[in-house]
């Protein structure tokens, strides 16, 4: 990911309204984050301990989405969705997103098992087992990368595809 300010991912909202924009509330360490080791942005939300944040560079832009933390916990140890890191370093929670246009407005959701941390692009980094020696370990982390922004990728499509459509005649 390039850079961004905290008024960039600001403006980069989808379907918050502008009282959940004015609660948002950003790490005190924002301006020490090295973008440029991420596939996607996400952090916690200090003041409101199940509200959550991510950005991720999508399409043609970029995109940020309001995240709930479900109040349940899964009843035993649960894999991220997004990382697929199979050594369970951090918990992962279900966190759910608003979905886009009419059906967000009507309270519908779609969620997800993601790291309690949003540590996503530090897990996809680490190299791999030992019983790797021998391969492409770039090769290996490079492919990692890449399933990890497209499945974080394809759960932001997933909730702006019910987004109103405008017609921009």
């Amino acid at each position: 990911m390039k850079q961004y300010t905290q008024q960039q991912i600001l403006d980069a909202f989808h379907g918050a309204t502008r009282s959940e924009l004015k609660k948002v509330t950003f790490p005190l360490e924002f301006d020490d984050v090295d973008f440029s080791r991420l596939e996607y942005y996400g952090w916690r939300d200090r003041k409101m301990p199940r509200r959550a944040y991510i950005a991720m560079e999508h399409g043609d832009g970029l995109v940020a989405l309001i995240l709930n933390r479900a109040d349940a916990k899964p009843s035993r140890r649960a894999m991220c969705a997004w990382c697929r890191d199979v050594e369970l370093t951090e918990e992962a929670v279900m966190y759910t997103a608003k979905r886009g246009g009419a059906q967000g407005r009507r309270g519908d959701t779609l969620g997800t098992l993601v790291c309690s941390g949003f540590n996503c692009s530090k897990h996809a980094r680490k190299l791999p087992p030992a019983y790797h020696k021998g391969t492409d370990l770039d090769a290996i982390r490079a492919e990692q990368l890449a399933g990890l922004r497209h499945r974080v990728s394809s759960f932001i499509a997933e909730v702006l595809s019910t987004e109103d459509q405008t017609a921009a005649d």
